[in-house]
């Protein structure tokens, strides 16, 4: 198993708008690295959702459920299917992240414009244990 964390603004598309749904399509990807990153999914990964913009903070759980396929928008990117799993108690806040000496390797506050990035076990596991 793989773990991920991918990036929207809230005002645009936002964990509650996932949560409703229940499971949807993760399309709109457009830079190669992220792109490559959906690739590298796979069905049953856990997947964080972060709320850029103002809010800065992870904020859900969510789980692949279908594998890369061409995005609807754009056969010439990959979008993926993620089903909502359930709410952070406590949104994991980007100061928190970065307060956190176990997570100061991650990619999210490396490279803050990448919307999608991968995790390793421990930081996946740190971040929820943080957050629930």
């Amino acid at each position: 198993m793989s773990y991920w964390i991918v990036k929207t603004e809230p005002s645009t598309y936002s964990w509650k708008d996932l949560e409703a749904k229940g499971e949807d399509t993760w399309d709109g990807v457009r830079n190669f690295q992220a792109r490559n990153n959906l690739n590298q999914m796979k069905q049953g990964d856990l997947v964080l959702l972060y709320h850029s913009g103002s809010e800065k903070a992870v904020v859900g759980l969510a789980q692949v459920s279908q594998e890369a396929f061409p995005d609807p928008q754009d056969t010439a990117w990959v979008a993926v299917k993620l089903k909502a799993v359930r709410t952070l108690v406590t949104p994991m806040t980007l100061h928190h992240m970065q307060a956190e000496p176990d997570l100061a390797g991650i990619s999210l506050l490396k490279q803050s414009r990448l919307s999608v990035h991968a995790l390793s076990e421990e930081a996946f596991a740190l971040i929820c244990k943080l957050s629930s």
